[in-house]
């Protein structure tokens, strides 16, 4: 199995304010949007290599 964590092509600085204006618009804990924020930000994949018999 591998996973692949990669930067996506959108600028950092807008995810950040997006997430803080997520955080006051819903009233959303920190403990919410940091992870959700970081879902949108970074590209991960899993890849589960079949077994050989």
């Amino acid at each position: 199995m591998t996973v692949d964590i990669h930067p996506r092509d959108l600028p950092t600085a807008l995810i950040g304010m997006a997430g803080g204006a997520l955080a006051l618009w819903a009233d959303a804990p920190a403990g919410v949007v940091i992870p959700t924020a970081l879902l949108i930000v970074l590209d991960i994949r899993i890849r589960r290599w079949p077994r050989r018999t």
